[in-house]
């Protein structure tokens, strides 16, 4: 009778690391893609990457640097607080005429670094009498 130790096979070890590693890839771009709406001086605080709902500060203009490639202008979240924002690409579609702006980044020495702006335009069924609306 043969009573050495018995051996656990080599490919149930090779399936759980495959599966520990399915796992934590899994786990890390669920929680690199959930990005928490916030606002600018919970942003500055957290360090990492937020989403901020704001309006343009008019008032203080944009601007956009061919060589750099960078969109700039301050933004101003739903506490009043305002900030520079600086994205790399060119000024969103309809920018001027946006009611709010979604930024996406994170706060850099005072800058939020946005990787993408949206805009939010004024409906063009809003101001209009019911009747002029389309029927559905």
């Amino acid at each position: 009778m043969d009573q050495s130790p018995r051996r656990f096979p080599i490919k149930y070890i090779i399936a759980g690391v495959v599966i520990a590693a399915l796992a934590y890839v899994g786990y890390t771009a669920l929680d690199n893609s959930s990005v928490e709406y916030t606002n600018v001086e919970r942003a500055e605080q957290l360090g990492k990457t937020v989403q901020i709902v704001g309006t343009w500060v008019k008032e203080q203009g944009s601007s956009y640097d061919a060589p750099s490639n960078t969109f700039r202008f301050t933004m101003k979240d739903d506490k009043g607080k305002v900030i520079p924002v600086e994205l790399i690409g060119a000024k969103p579609n309809n920018f001027e005429i946006a009611i709010s702006v979604v930024a996406k980044g994170r706060v850099e020495n005072g800058v939020f670094k946005a990787s993408s702006v949206l805009t939010k335009c004024p409906s063009k069924y809003e101001g209009q009498p019911a009747e002029a609306m389309p029927k559905s």
